[in-house]
């Protein structure tokens, strides 16, 4: 009880033992060797049933829990939080991110979004978070997707429901042109920007401008990020627009300055200060997704190891630019976008295993998971 550090010497000789048994395993409030706070912890025991005494913990989803963790429940005995408390999202509050529909309505109602990114090296990146409507399908009434011009005979054939919006290039990177870039955000409630977007000048020159001149809410992924991590951090904080921070765990050290062991050893608390300093929404991606405004903190216990491939960033770019462009609380909203993503992915990977599934396959389970909740 009250454990820290590294199991050693004849604890890590039990766990073991325990571990290679084959016998029925209860771990109770945590698994030995399993930091409570972060869900690291080598050597652990891995249990069939974990019994957590009082509440869950975010050790309970973190990191290596899902590894290690076959099945977990909470025993409430009565203690109260004595701090506050960190939210495990349902699918009944991802309900709450989406308004009803109307009938007295039309596709303006429900929001233009824009999805920038794509370069000649990664033009599967955008065309991923529109193509078979990953956005449209997440409530958008328009998606405008905007890409370098010479990539447009390669991405047009993809956008059925979307529409194409080429920005001027030069070897399949942007070049930034304001009037163009003022016109692909005019009436645009939310911007998804970064992916495959690559690390040009000009690609950065649009970071910079939409961070200035757009009043909407921008998501930043992917290249984006790390184009973000370039600049100074009271130019972030300074933005016009409200920022939504989509980092892995690599991409959340880059911006912070933090090494990758210290993010993992308490992933909260990184995301919080973080995100308190640039006053933006950090979405930190990993087994289970911390989100965060810097005093409220959600946790998304949804996804599978399938989704580790390529393009499952991208996907969830498209599905926040839509319900970020309805949702009336941005924190709750973008939660919900990381829990119909994790859904999504776990609907694919039942249908096509975890080591076949692609990221397209998750971008076709969307639909029914909306639809579900």
């Amino acid at each position: 009880t009250g454990f820290k550090g590294t199991v050693e010497g004849s604890f890590a000789c039990a766990v073991r033992a325990i571990n290679e048994s084959g016998a029925f395993v209860v771990s109770v409030d945590i698994n030995s060797g399993l930091d409570g706070d972060s869900g690291m912890g080598e050597p652990c025991v891995f249990s069939d049933l974990t019994v957590a005494i009082g509440s869950f913990k975010p050790g309970h989803f973190l990191n290596r829990a899902k590894d290690v963790m076959r099945q977990k429940i909470a025993c409430d005995i009565g203690i109260p939080p004595v701090y506050q408390p960190f939210r495990l999202l349902e699918a009944s509050d991802s309900a709450r991110a989406f308004p009803s529909r109307l009938n007295f309505s039309h596709k303006g109602t429900y929001g233009y979004t824009a999805l920038i990114g794509g370069s000649v090296k990664y033009t599967g990146a955008v065309r991923l978070a529109a193509m078979a409507s990953a956005a449209m399908r997440s409530g958008a009434g328009v998606v405008r997707v905007a890409f370098p011009q010479s990539l447009y005979q390669q991405i047009v054939p993809s956008l059925l429901e979307a529409t194409a919006f080429p920005l001027p290039d030069a070897d399949g990177s942007i070049v930034f042109d304001a009037d163009k870039m003022r016109e692909l955000i005019h009436g645009v409630k939310t911007v998804a920007f970064g992916m495959g977007v690559g690390l040009s000048d000009g690609a950065s020159a649009a970071l910079s401008f939409l961070l200035k001149e757009f009043t909407g809410r921008l998501i930043v992924d992917a290249d984006g990020l790390t184009l973000l991590s370039r600049l100074d951090r009271e130019e972030i904080k300074g933005a016009s627009c409200s920022l939504f921070l989509t980092p892995h765990i690599g991409e959340f050290s880059r911006l912070t300055g933090k090494t990758v062991d210290g993010i993992l050893s308490s992933p909260i608390d990184s995301a919080k200060e973080y995100a308190a300093s640039v006053s933006a929404v950090v979405l930190l991606k990993g087994p289970s997704t911390v989100v965060t405004d810097g005093e409220r903190v959600y946790i998304v216990d949804a996804g599978c190891p399938g989704m580790a491939t390529a393009g499952s960033g991208d996907v969830l770019s498209g599905i926040l630019s839509a319900v970020l462009s309805t949702a009336d609380d941005p924190l709750l909203g973008t939660a919900a976008g990381a829990y119909i993503n994790g859904k999504a992915g776990e609907a694919a990977q039942q249908r096509y295993g975890a080591i076949s599934m692609i990221s397209s396959d998750t971008v076709s389970c969307i639909p029914d998971i909306i639809k579900n909740i």
